[in-house]
C-alpha cells in the first residue's frame, strides 16, 4: 500500500512577475503539499490571492510539467490552459483587488526538488534547491527574480521527521499521516528563495544580540560535531548585523545541511541549506570548516534576499557583497592577516584567470564565478579604500534601505556611494565593473598598502642570489611565508622545522615527496597531528618511502575516518588491500568495506573517491559497476558527471 504524506495545501498570494508586472500584482502563497513517496508525487492544493493593476485578458503562474484540476477564480471556474510551463489563465480581467485563483496540482519534478533515500540505503530525507528559475518545477510560482512574493507554506511530514521552511514556525499540529508545519513569512522574496527540507535533526539554538532567533540543525548522531560545524555562528551573525548597519530583515535564522547537496551551500531566505559534507568534528575544523560558508550564506540574506539583482548582468551585487562580507565576518574571528591573505589569493587566481584569456567584465551576464564573487569583492575592497570606511559603510546602508524588497542595478548602489562621497566614480567604474582586465599590480600595492603580513610574504624570494629561506624557516615569520619556502625549497628542511605549527607541518607533509632517512622519526610524527589532510598525506608518503614499515603506519592509522569526505579511512582500506603481507585474512572485508563507500549510503564525495581508488587498484565488479549506473543518474551533477567520464572511458577501452 502506498504512503502519502501531505507536504503543501497553498494560498497563493504573489508580487509582481516583470513580465505582466504592469497587469497583475500578486503578493502572498499559503500552502499545504502532499507525497507520495514511492512514487516521487507531490500532490498540492493551491489558492492565490492578486490584484489586477490594468485590463488584460490573461495572467499566468511558471509550473513545469503539472497537472491542475479544479481551478477556480474568485470562487467560480475559468477557462485555462497547461502547456507544461505555464498555467495560463483567460478572462476578461478588470481592475480590482483581493482577487483568488485556486486549484489542485500534481507534479513529480525532475529537478529542484529531491526525495532522498525512501528506497536506497541513503539516508531519508526531501530537500529543494530552487536557485536560477527552478522553484517552478515544484511549486507554482515566477521564475523572473524580479518578482518578490509572500510565501506561507504548511508542511506535513510523517512522525519522527523535522520540516524546516521559510519564516516562523507558527504550529505543529497533529494529523493522519503526520504533523503538520505551518511556517509563515511576513516579507516577500523571490520564488527561487523558497525552500523546504524533511529529515531526521536535532538542532542547536542561540539568540543574537539583537533578539534574532538562530537554529543550527544537525544529525541526532552528530551530536559532537554540532560545535566545531556551526563555531562562530553568533559572532558572525552580530558582527554582520553591526557592520552592515541594516537590521537582520527575517524573523528567524535556520541552517540546515542535507545529504548530497548541489552546491556548498544555497541562502534561502531565513533558511540555509547547506552541504554535509561541512558537517565536521573538532580535528577537521583546522582543515575544512564551515566558517566561510557559514559567513557567504548568511551575508546572502541581505544581499540577495533583501535586494535582488535585477538581472544576471548584476549578480556580483549578490556575489561579490556576499563573498567581501564573508571575509570581514572571518576578519573579526581568525584577524587582520587572514583576511588579506584571502584577498591576496583571490588576486592571484584573478590574474591567472586574465593571463588564459577567460577575463570577462564583472558587468557581464555569463562572467565566471571567479569574477562574480572574487573580483566582486576585491570590487569592493578597492572601492572602500578609495572613499573611506565611513562613505563606503553610509553608502550600503542607504542602499539597502533605499531598495529593501526590491531590484536593483549596479548603477543604484554606485548612485548611493556617489552621493554620500561626493566623489565621481565613473573612471572606477570603467576600470573595475566595465573592463574586463584585472589590475594585480594595483591590488597587491593596496594590500601592501594596507599588510605587513602580506609585505613580509612577497619578501620572500628563495630564487634570489644570497636568500635567507633556509633562516627564515625557523625564524618568526608567517605560516604562509614558511609554506611558501617548503613548496619551493623542500630540501631546506630540518628537525628544527617540524617544530613549527601545524599549518608548516602540513605543508611538509604535503610537498616533501621524497623522504630523508635521518628526517625518518620527525616525518612519523606527523601521523600524530591534529589535520586529517597531515595525516593522510604523510602516510602515504611515509608508506611509499619506507616499505619495511608500512605495517606499522597502517596499524597507527587503522582507527583515523579523516575528513567528512573519509580521506583517512579510504587511502588506509587501498594501502591496506595492496599491501601483501598486510593482514591477508581480512583483505575480502577491506575490499568489501572500500567498494560499500561507492554505494547510495556515502555523500559524492565519499563516493568518487572510493571509485577512484578502486580503478586504480584495477577492481571493477558487478557491485561496482551498479553503483555506476546508479551514479549516473544521481541528483547531484559532480558524481553524475564523474560517473558518465567512467562510462565513457569503459566503453573506449571495451572498443
Amino acid at each position: 500500500m502506498k504512503k502519502i504524506f501531505p507536504i503543501f495545501l497553498l494560498l497563493f498570494c504573489i508580487s509582481a512577475f516583470a513580465q505582466q508586472a504592469d497587469v497583475v500584482d500578486f503578493k502572498k502563497v499559503d500552502a499545504i503539499l502532499y507525497f507520495d513517496i514511492e512514487e516521487r508525487l507531490t500532490m498540492d492544493s493551491y489558492e492565490v490571492e492578486f490584484d489586477i493593476l490594468k485590463k488584460t485578458d490573461s495572467i499566468y503562474l511558471d509550473a513545469v510539467q503539472m497537472e491542475f484540476q479544479d481551478v477556480l477564480l474568485n470562487g467560480k471556474k475559468v477557462a485555462y490552459k497547461n502547456d507544461g510551463k505555464k498555467l495560463l489563465l483567460y478572462h476578461k480581467f478588470q481592475p480590482s483587488k483581493a482577487n483568488s485563483l485556486s486549484f489542485e496540482f500534481r507534479s513529480n519534478p525532475k529537478q529542484a526538488k529531491y526525495f532522498i533515500g525512501w528506497n536506497n540505503e541513503a539516508r531519508n530525507q526531501i530537500w529543494t534547491q530552487g536557485q536560477g528559475k527552478y522553484t517552478s518545477n515544484w511549486l507554482p510560482s515566477i521564475d523572473d527574480v524580479n518578482d518578490k512574493i509572500e510565501f506561507d507554506l504548511t508542511i506535513e511530514a510523517p512522525k519522527g521527521y523535522e520540516v524546516i521552511s521559510n519564516g516562523k514556525l507558527l504550529s505543529k499540529t497533529e494529523s493522519n499521516q503526520g504533523f503538520l508545519w505551518e511556517y509563515d513569512m511576513q516579507k516577500p522574496m523571490p520564488s527561487y528563495l523558497v525552500a523546504m527540507v524533511i529529515g531526521v535533526y536535532n538542532k542547536l539554538e542561540v539568540v543574537s544580540k539583537t533578539g534574532i532567533p538562530l537554529e543550527m540543525y544537525y544529525y541526532p548522531e552528530d551530536s559532537l560535531k554540532a560545535a566545531p560545524t556551526y563555531r562562530y555562528t553568533k559572532e558572525i551573525f552580530d558582527f554582520l548585523e553591526e557592520e552592515i548597519t541594516y537590521p537582520y530583515p527575517w524573523q528567524n535564522y535556520k541552517q540546515v545541511p542535507v545529504h548530497d547537496f548541489l552546491y556548498a551551500g544555497m541562502e534561502n531566505t531565513s533558511c540555509t541549506i547547506f552541504s554535509d559534507v561541512y558537517v565536521i568534528d573538532e580535528t577537521a575544523f583546522i582543515d575544512k570548516n564551515y566558517v566561510n560558508v557559514n559567513a557567504h550564506e548568511l551575508a546572502h540574506q541581505w544581499f540577495g534576499n533583501l535586494v535582488t539583482a535585477s538581472s544576471s548582468k548584476h549578480h556580483w551585487l549578490q556575489e561579490g557583497f556576499s563573498t567581501y562580507y564573508a571575509l570581514l565576518a572571518e576578519k573579526e574571528v581568525f584577524g587582520e592577516d587572514y583576511f588579506y591573505w584571502n584577498l591576496y589569493e583571490y588576486a592571484q587566481e584573478l590574474a591567472t584567470q586574465d593571463r588564459l584569456g577567460n577575463s570577462t567584465a564583472v558587468l557581464h551576464a555569463k562572467a565566471s564565478s571567479a569574477t562574480f564573487y572574487k573580483k566582486g569583492a576585491l570590487v569592493l575592497y578597492m572601492l572602500r579604500e578609495k572613499v573611506g570606511d565611513e562613505a563606503f559603510k553610509k553608502a550600503v546602508k542607504n542602499y539597502l534601505e533605499k531598495y529593501a524588497f526590491s531590484n536593483v542595478k549596479t548603477s543604484d548602489f554606485i548612485q548611493e556611494v556617489t552621493l554620500v562621497s561626493n566623489q565621481n566614480l565613473d573612471a572606477f567604474v570603467a576600470k573595475w565593473l566595465e573592463d574586463k582586465r584585472f589590475y594585480l599590480e594595483e591590488v597587491e600595492a593596496s594590500l601592501k598598502r594596507n599588510s605587513e603580513f602580506i609585505n613580509e610574504y612577497l619578501m620572500v624570494d628563495c630564487a634570489a642570489v644570497n636568500s635567507k629561506c633556509a633562516y627564515y624557516l625557523t625564524s618568526g615569520i608567517s605560516d604562509e611565508a614558511k609554506s611558501k619556502i617548503i613548496s619551493q625549497v623542500p630540501q631546506l628542511i630540518t628537525s628544527e622545522v617540524f617544530k613549527s605549527s601545524v599549518k608548516v607541518r602540513q605543508a611538509i607533509a604535503l610537498h616533501v615527496t621524497e623522504i630523508p632517512l635521518h628526517l625518518k622519526k620527525d616525518f612519523e610524527s606527523l601521523l600524530d597531528d591534529p589535520s586529517y589532510i597531515t595525516i593522510e598525506s604523510a602516510l602515504y608518503s611515509l608508506w611509499v618511502n619506507f616499505p619495511e614499515g608500512r605495517a606499522a603506519y597502517l596499524d597507527k592509522t587503522k582507527n583515523i575516518i579523516g575528513l567528512p569526505n573519509k580521506n583517512v579511512r579510504l587511502l588506509w582500506l587501498t594501502l591496506a588491500l595492496v599491501s601483501p603481507e598486510y593482514h591477508v585474512a581480512e583483505k575480502q572485508a577491506y575490499l568489501d568495506a572500500l567498494i560499500r563507500f561507492t554505494s547510495p549510503a556515502y555523500n559524492y564525495e565519499i563516493r568518487m573517491n572510493a571509485f577512484s581508488y578502486l580503478d586504480l587498484i584495477g577492481v571493477v565488479t558487478e557491485e561496482i559497476l551498479e553503483h555506476y549506473k546508479e551514479a549516473e543518474q544521481h541528483n547531484n551533477w559532480r558524481l553524475k558527471k564523474f560517473a558518465k567520464a567512467f562510462a565513457e572511458k569503459n566503453k573506449r577501452n571495451t572498443n
